[in-house]
């Protein structure tokens, strides 16, 4: 059967969502290696296999619209447009960071992006977003607060105290839940009485069940239009379940054994990259097209890489400021 180049608007968006996931996808495998030759300062815990989720969501929000995640965060902050340099450079505990090296992996902010923050407390951040959107809502800016937060999450007290005031509000809010099915190394199903932990809980708060296939970016983005409409139109909040799988362990020191070897290559064999390209082809997309934006973003990867490199460590002026409220550490001696 004879395929058709998909329309020049929608082909645009789609390369758009495959450069973005590959940029992610470079930047991380890099970031893995990076770790191990002793540059990256601190703990890191990838995205590797969830990069649909950041880029369906990213390329349906506004410029203005607030991103909030969790320690997992280099994906939403890639696809929110913070520049890859200035991000290896926190990461190095460099001066050109993001927070000026003083943040790293686990604490990634652009507020310039309208990234606002990873938060390593679980959870911590929901009530955060909420906050964002609650002030969205009473300024009458339009704007959206979108919350991305682990199946681990949906167990701990600010999901539901969050998802509840969201809902009395009608706050322009979409708590999306990216279920990659382990809440650190225990699986999610066995420790939650539903068998989804998210969407099973909506009705409880007065909303729709949402469920997603987290590593399909078309239908990751087809949802993300519809749920920031909503919240843009003043009907009030959502809550996505996006079911993914994290590629690695944990963090950078699980090598994730725990998981079945049946489990792990059957999701591998769903790589939300490789099956978009697959996907972008079937209807007419040049394979040369797509091998030039990978290698723009392995150059893109490179060239960061360098400029945190190069970049200096952060002075001992810059590390004592932005610690207690009086600018310094020392008031305690």
């Amino acid at each position: 059967m004879a395929t058709t180049k998909p329309a020049l608007a929608d082909l645009d968006l789609r390369l758009g969502l495959y450069r973005v996931m590959v940029a992610c996808r470079r930047f991380e495998t890099r970031a893995q290696e990076l770790f191990f030759e002793g540059l990256v300062r601190g703990t890191t815990h990838l995205g590797i296999g969830q990069e649909a989720v950041a880029a369906g969501f990213a390329a349906a929000m506004r410029a203005d619209d607030y991103t909030f995640a969790t320690y997992r965060g280099h994906n939403h902050a890639l696809a929110r447009g913070t520049p890859m340099g200035p991000l290896y450079g926190e990461l190095f505990g460099r001066a050109n960071g993001l927070m000026g090296g003083k943040g790293g992996s686990m604490h990634i902010t652009s507020a310039e992006h309208h990234m606002m923050g990873s938060y390593a407390i679980v959870g911590a951040h929901l009530p955060i977003a909420l906050g964002a959107a609650w002030s969205a809502q009473y300024r009458k800016s339009g704007q959206v607060a979108v919350c991305f937060f682990g199946d681990g999450t949906t167990n701990i007290g600010a999901f539901h105290e969050a998802l509840n005031l969201a809902a009395v509000w009608k706050a322009p809010v979409v708590f999306v839940c990216e279920n990659n099915q382990y809440m650190e190394y225990t699986a999610i199903a066995a420790v939650t009485a539903v068998a989804r932990p998210a969407a099973d809980r909506a009705s409880a708060y007065g909303l729709e069940p949402i469920v997603v296939d987290g590593n399909d970016v078309d239908a990751v983005h087809e949802v993300a239009v519809a749920t920031l409409g909503r919240a843009r139109g003043g009907d009030g909040p959502s809550l996505v379940e996006a079911i993914t799988y994290r590629h690695g362990g944990h963090s950078r020191a699980d090598p994730g054994t725990y998981r079945p070897a049946d489990e792990v290559s059957s999701w591998l064999a769903r790589d939300p990259i490789t099956t978009y390209r697959a996907r972008l082809e079937a209807v007419g997309v040049d394979a040369a097209d797509l091998d030039r934006i990978e290698a723009e973003a392995t150059a893109k990867v490179a060239a960061a890489e360098a400029a945190a490199r190069e970049a200096p460590e952060p002075s001992p002026d810059v590390i004592e400021t932005e610690v207690w409220a009086d600018g310094s550490s020392r008031w305690r001696n």
